[in-house]
């Protein structure tokens, strides 16, 4: 069936009373968004689904989420009665649509017999992933799109172990959700919600399950009290997300008295009004925080996306003015601040682990073994971090924290995914306690260069919409693949043909080694993902997105100073661009 079939079924089956039957007729007019919109049924993996809102098989909409529900619903009753009673735990974002889509599942789920725990209004991603294991459901679902622009929505699947599905969980899923077609048997109405919440077959979370995430975030702190000087100017932006109320009470609580909100971005807009793309990893969003922290002298700016999952943060320095921090520098103090923080008040254990991304800097591997602890790798996403727990934890080790690049810190073994909300609070009480010492955060982050090494880290991408951007994507990785080094490449088989070496060296630096994942390596498994390594400290890695038609690159430089640093990275990043761009 081609996008025009799958459009005319579409078209013949949403009734005209459903603005997506409005919808269809204008894609009528315009045939490239409708193959756009009708090229492919949405993907399920292991992130979910996520996609623009609108009509059509590519899209989040009702059928495409009622499909998804239906078929996850198969999955669990044929798990069986006791996965039936566990439950399923569904939450929310801002996001036009997320409501309806949640309360869309909950009918749906609940209709089939299967236990259903709803918040009604948005809560945290990483609360979500909490509760999954204190209430030892089987599943949690999260309508969200994270840091994604105001057009997308998503559909977020965890499993019982409190972290995202894993591949098996998700081709299970993906087999029943395959097998159902969108208007056979659809469920696309949720008008009896409230009933089922009469009933009692949904059951509704709030205040209670808030304070239980809350206790084992604050349960976190290393230092307190006369150690932290509680006085430091803070200031904090949900972007319009669902940090406002967790965050703004945690800081309360823990005795923050000079905490201050961009008033403008506390409360829920779908529309993102007031910075447009709600990722705190683009400096861009900080636009209202430096103008608010100007006003009060904050020391320290700090933003979470709209689930509250990623964080970030800006940092005063000494010339006054704020310096954004890409994920990778905010690791390192966070890093630092734990195994520094844990040593001074004698609870570093004995056989410590942290967690981070292959693509993710190996400065803090230094800054680990400095302290007798031991930094363990995994693919990105945090079912593959957070899914390195339960061997750490068999294995004997403690689990301290986990991390990747892309603004996400995972530092509660109990919470198995990224939290903005437990990493702010480290964050807020590592800069109350240097300042206590008379030191900054940025003069911290300096003399970690100083002591270590001095890194540059550069994360580019190209975006590529579409079928013809993910066509281009997809050669792109096979014109890399075909010019490896063969004698640097492990595992060897991953060298296909080498025509032409225009990989052997890469702004005059040799390529001494590569790991191509593609078929996994050592105790990583497989993924679309390359790594190389030169001869003068500097590594990259080349790997496409799996939630965002982009092919992202991550470049790490290690010189005698950050200027040399970034002098070599850029001239590195500037020839893997020119040559991957190349690719048509």
């Amino acid at each position: 069936m081609d996008f025009k079939d799958r459009f005319n079924l579409w078209l013949a089956n949403v009734p005209e009373s459903d603005p997506l039957h409005a919808q269809l007729l204008e894609l009528q007019e315009n045939e490239g968004q409708m193959r756009e919109h009708f090229f492919q049924d949405m993907h399920f993996g292991t992130a979910g689904l996520r996609g623009v809102v609108g009509a059509g098989t590519n899209c989040m909409n009702v059928y495409t989420v009622g499909r998804a529900t239906r078929g996850i619903a198969q999955y669990i009753i044929e798990a069986g009665p006791e996965a039936m009673d566990k439950g399923v735990i569904i939450a929310h974002d801002p996001r036009h649509f997320s409501k309806e889509f949640s309360q869309l599942a909950a009918c749906i789920l609940a209709r089939a017999g299967i236990r259903v725990y709803a918040f009604p209004s948005l809560r945290p991603t990483p609360e979500l992933a909490c509760l999954i294991r204190v209430f030892k459901t089987v599943s949690g679902i999260n309508i969200t799109a994270s840091h994604n622009p105001k057009e997308y929505n998503g559909y977020k699947v965890y499993w019982e172990d409190g972290c995202q599905v894993s591949a098996d969980v998700a081709d299970g899923m993906t087999e029943k959700i395959d097998s159902l077609d969108y208007f056979t048997d659809s469920d696309v109405d949720y008008s009896e919600y409230d009933s089922l919440v009469a009933e009692g077959k949904i059951t509704l979370l709030g205040e209670k399950e808030d304070r239980l995430y809350l206790d084992m975030v604050e349960k976190l702190a290393i230092h307190e009290g006369d150690e932290l000087d509680l006085t430091i100017p803070i200031v904090y932006t949900p972007l319009n997300g669902a940090g406002s109320i967790p965050f703004s009470q945690m800081m309360k609580e823990r005795g923050f008295e000079n905490f201050h909100m961009v008033e403008e971005q506390r409360y829920p807009d779908p529309d993102f009004t007031t910075v447009g793309y709600p990722n705190p990893e683009d400096p861009k969003a900080f636009k209202l925080s430096e103008e608010l922290g100007r006003k009060i002298g904050a020391e320290l700016l700090m933003a979470t996306d709209p689930d509250s999952d990623r964080f970030a943060i800006e940092l005063l320095a000494d010339d006054g003015s704020y310096v954004p921090l890409n994920g990778n520098q905010t690791g390192y103090l966070l890093v630092n601040y734990i195994l520094e923080g844990h040593k001074d008040a004698g609870t570093l254990p004995e056989k410590g682990a942290m967690v981070k991304s292959i693509v993710t800097s190996t400065l803090t591997t230094e800054i680990a073994e400095a302290y007798g602890v031991k930094m363990f790798e995994a693919l990105t996403g945090f079912k593959n971090i957070c899914g390195r727990i339960p061997y750490l934890h068999e294995n004997g080790y403690t689990y301290l924290f986990g991390y990747e690049e892309s603004v996400g810190y995972a530092a509660c073994p109990e919470i198995r995914d990224k939290d903005g909300i437990s990493a702010g609070m480290l964050v807020a009480e590592a800069a109350a306690y240097y300042k206590k010492q008379g030191k900054t955060l940025f003069q911290v982050l300096e003399n970690l260069s100083e002591k270590y090494a001095a890194y540059a880290e550069d994360e580019p991408n190209l975006v590529l919409k579409g079928i013809e951007g993910a066509e281009r994507i997809s050669r792109m990785m096979e014109s890399v693949r075909r010019n490896l080094p063969k004698a640097a490449t492990v595992p060897a088989t991953a060298v296909q043909e080498n025509p032409d070496g225009s990989w052997d060296s890469v702004a005059g630096y040799k390529v001494v080694k590569v790991i191509d994942y593609k078929d996994g390596y050592e105790d990583i498994p497989a993924s679309n993902v390359l790594r190389f390594f030169l001869d003068n400290g500097t590594w990259f890695a080349i790997r496409p997105s799996g939630t965002e038609p982009k092919i992202k690159f991550y470049f790490y430089s290690r010189q005698d100073s950050r200027e040399k640093a970034l002098e070599v990275n850029a001239a590195i990043r500037d020839a893997v661009l020119e040559t991957i761009k190349a690719v048509e």
